[in-house]
């Protein structure tokens, strides 16, 4: 019989990845969305870009849904938020969405969203192991101060990134899939900001 040995010491993402991803709570509650997207990391130029549409946001109170290309450079000290709105008439009946770009937003910034050597830096522990997209994942836990507990899910025995959860699961926590990881070379180009 095989005994699975524990691993020591959490894992540091690759260098650079991307991956499409999908983002919903759990439990879902009636007015959560669940949305989806497409994120690049690249620690070596320490720059990352998101795009898709905002989670959490409500179209009910904001009266659209919120589309946003986001790119994070810690270096220049700024995020860049581009944005359209998607609007329709009524939220219950038939309609028609219309796509309205708004301003661009630049914010400050210092550090990427998700750090390369996130695990490490906020002394996360071994979590077990668990089946996720149907993947067996090794999964590490941490919390923040003021953000309660995360834990991330690895594709066993790697540093590619499955799953991403914030907050407690069994009160209301924000989860991130990220079925089609891949550490690819990614092109300059992404990361440039386009009118």
């Amino acid at each position: 019989m095989e005994i699975k040995k524990t691993p020591e010491t959490p894992p540091m993402l690759p260098e650079q990845w991307s991956t499409s991803y999908i983002s919903y709570w759990q439990p879902m509650l009636e007015e959560d969305q669940i949305t989806s997207g497409y994120c690049w990391f690249d620690y070596s130029r320490n720059v990352c870009r998101i795009d898709g549409l905002f989670n959490p946001w409500s179209e009910k109170e904001t009266g659209h849904r919120l589309w946003m290309s986001e790119i994070f450079t810690p270096g220049k000290g700024q995020t860049r938020k581009a944005k359209i709105a998607y609007t329709r008439e009524e939220i219950n009946e038939q309609s028609t969405y219309q796509g309205i770009p708004l301003k661009d937003d630049v914010d400050p910034c210092y550090n990427l969203l998700i750090t390369q050597d996130i695990l490490i830096q906020n002394n996360a522990t071994y979590a077990g192991s668990y089946t996720i997209l149907g993947l067996k994942t090794d999964a590490w836990t941490f919390t923040r101060l003021g953000k309660g507990p995360s834990t991330y899910y690895f594709k066993q025995g790697t540093n590619h990134l499955i799953r991403m959860v914030t907050g407690d699961p069994n009160k209301h926590a924000s989860v991130r899939d990220f079925p089609n990881f891949n550490t690819q070379i990614i092109s300059d180009n992404i990361f440039e900001h386009h009118k």
